[in-house]
């Protein structure tokens, strides 16, 4: 692995294992997992995960061939800087329960706009995998389709999705991408098996604290690197 890869594939783990971390999206697949099979839940969110984080990566490999090298750089650094103290703010700002609650109640709201038709399409489900599906019916199956949907929309537009951009517009774009779908495995599966008790446990003041030093160190790395 080269020193190009290698430190893109850090800086895009360390910095979507923070920034997923007590995220609303990771506070989602804590709680679809309680109410859907863990399986489906597991592979919606993370198949929209690595398909953002792909999406991502293309768009920030492209954007030096779009204006000039030292222009996507300088930008980068403003990102990085910027959403450090958007972290920093919303970890003094915003309380510790607050995502997770949103979430729940967003959730909540869903299934009874459903009219318990979910409780429905659970028992379905559950029979059509005691009968072993074929493993690809099981992308047609309206959880994993509601669990992808709800993670991608989720993360379009969110801090995370434009810091992967930015980072694959100053690291190398193979790195980043490797680095941030181990990412988001790793916070996916937590969420998915650790479920509401673990996401309940996590202060996300912490995190964002955390979250908020990191894209700091990244944009003050940035500033004093030269354009190449």
């Amino acid at each position: 692995m080269s020193l190009s890869v290698a430190q893109g594939f850090t800086k895009s783990l360390a910095m979507t294992v923070l920034s997923e971390i007590g995220d609303k999206t990771f506070f989602a697949a804590a709680i679809l997992a309680m109410r859907h099979p863990r399986r489906l839940v597991l592979s919606g969110c993370l198949g929209a995960l690595i398909v953002m984080t792909i999406l991502s990566a293309v768009v920030g490999w492209a954007a030096p061939n779009l204006i000039s090298r030292k222009w996507t750089h300088h930008i980068t650094t403003l990102l990085f800087l910027g959403f450090g103290v958007w972290s920093l703010w919303d970890a003094f700002h915003d309380g510790d329960d607050e995502e997770l609650a949103e979430v729940e109640a967003q959730l909540d709201a869903d299934l009874k706009a459903n009219g318990g038709a979910t409780k429905e399409k659970n028992q379905d489900s559950d029979d059509l995998k005691k009968q072993r599906r074929p493993l690809l019916a099981q992308f047609f199956s309206p959880i994993f389709l509601k669990a992808f949907s709800i993670t991608f929309f989720g993360e379009w537009g969110d801090k995370s999705q434009l810091a992967t951009i930015g980072l694959a517009a100053d690291e190398n774009p193979l790195g980043v991408v490797l680095g941030g779908i181990l990412g988001q495995a790793l916070c996916t599966t937590a969420a998915v098996l650790g479920g509401k008790s673990l996401a309940s446990s996590i202060s996300e003041r912490i995190v964002a604290l955390a979250g908020g030093f990191l894209f700091i160190v990244f944009g003050i790395q940035s500033f004093l690197s030269p354009v190449e």
